[in-house]
């Protein structure tokens, strides 16, 4: 009898690989979108070339790897990966991501993968998370080192989509304390949803500023 785990998360049809969680189909599906600029991750005119957003004012961050909008069915996954507490979703999830970054080739292997750290008190009552649940299957399929504590948060902040795009940027000034040395190293920060982009925003420049070489973003949605 096949258990829930060999059926696809969307469709419900038998996996060829269990473990993959989402059918080579749903995935492809999960995986079409319009040009996306490489830099900063929105709609653009092509996936190769920087937008006329990032020509006049570029990210801290030198590439963005998204595997698509925040909009059914992704979202609705994260949802439940997030608040229904289903951390069984997350290698699926990140098989997502490692699919969309074969796509760019032409990045550089990241030395070190990092996640996007929660404040204590909100991952104790999540149970985990989801960033780092992420980034534990991406080191093991791409063999590069994942120190689970790079990033500390060094006071509680408000939750970011309860604000505006300068009350967030205000909101994580000085929030994260980086906890091992990243010089000459390309880094890749991994999370789940990225909207106006202040949280990576901040600890991109937090790693460049202690002499990362390159800095990529690596979320399931980008989104404003």
């Amino acid at each position: 009898m096949l258990t829930a785990h060999s059926l696809c998360w969307l469709c419900q049809m038998p996996l060829a690989i269990a473990r993959w969680g989402i059918c080579s189909r749903c995935a492809s599906a999960l995986l079409a979108c319009e040009p996306l600029c490489p830099q900063c991750g929105l709609p653009a005119q092509s996936n190769t070339l920087p937008c006329g957003r990032c020509l006049q004012k570029p990210p801290p961050w030198q590439r963005l790897v998204t595997v698509n909008d925040y909009r059914p069915p992704l979202s609705g996954l994260i949802h439940q990966l997030k608040f229904n507490k289903r951390p069984e979703l997350a290698p699926a999830l990140a098989r997502l991501l490692l699919l969309r970054r074969r796509h760019s080739p032409d990045l550089p292997h990241p030395d070190r993968i990092i996640s996007v750290p929660l404040w204590q008190r909100r991952q104790w009552r999540r149970g985990f998370n989801q960033s780092d649940l992420l980034c534990r299957p991406l080191a093991h399929w791409l063999g590069c080192r994942y120190p689970a504590s790079a990033l500390k948060r060094t006071h509680a902040t408000a939750v970011q989509h309860r604000l505006n795009a300068r009350s967030r940027k205000r909101n994580l000034k000085n929030a994260f304390r980086l906890e091992l040395p990243v010089n000459g190293l390309h880094i890749a920060i991994v999370d789940d949803v990225v909207t106006t982009g202040s949280t990576v925003a901040e600890l991109s420049r937090l790693l460049l500023q202690s002499g990362a070489a390159s800095v990529q973003v690596w979320c399931l949605c980008r989104t404003l």
